[in-house]
């Protein structure tokens, strides 16, 4: 499974693609920035934001998509910028029809330190572990970026096939429900 995390942000928005499935070694295919200058008008820098995402899923063919869920934060401003720029995340791979998932910081840092606490170092010391680099990827949000796909392989990947199989348990229901339709003595 190749899957494109995105840390959302208006100003550097951290890219990363990682490849791989539980049990099996993980491997680096990409990792960096969306930038966007702070002096630009918000439509174009959402459009910047925009770009910039289109052009990694080009690049990279992502088979799912990772973005952080927003939280509350005390600066409104912000939470509003990485909530656009989620959204901007959100819209492109659904565009193509990718399934996206939205994990919340502690989450990926759960998944990858076993401590949805740790601090930005610890996060980063273990990517490069993960990863098998010999330092952490810079900057910081390229890192949070590939922890998300980190956390998504490890978790996602689970909670989707668990997703699949429910709906095709609830599918193989009503077709026997269909099947077996007999007059229902209540008129149902």
């Amino acid at each position: 499974m190749r899957v494109l995390g995105v840390d959302p942000g208006l100003t550097r928005c951290g890219v990363g693609v990682v490849d791989g499935s539980v049990g099996r070694s993980l491997t680096l295919a990409a990792a960096g920035v969306v930038r966007t200058d702070p002096g630009s008008d918000l439509a174009e820098r959402l459009l910047g934001v925009e770009r910039g995402v289109e052009r990694w899923l080009d690049d990279h063919a992502p088979d799912a998509v990772a973005v952080e869920r927003v939280f509350a934060q005390h600066n409104v401003s912000t939470v509003m910028g990485t909530a656009q720029a989620s959204a901007i995340a959100i819209t492109c791979a659904a565009r193509r029809g990718l399934p996206v998932a939205l994990h919340t910081p502690s989450e990926a840092k759960a998944a990858i330190t076993g401590s949805g606490r740790a601090d930005k170092a610890q996060v980063q010391a273990m990517v490069a572990r993960l990863l098998g680099l010999d330092a952490a990827p810079k900057p910081a949000d390229a890192a949070d970026a590939l922890a998300l796909a980190i956390c998504h392989i490890w978790r996602g990947g689970a909670q989707d096939r668990i997703a699949r199989a429910q709906q095709d348990f609830a599918r193989k229901v009503e077709l026997a429900r269909r099947s077996r339709r007999a007059p229902d003595p209540q008129g149902r």
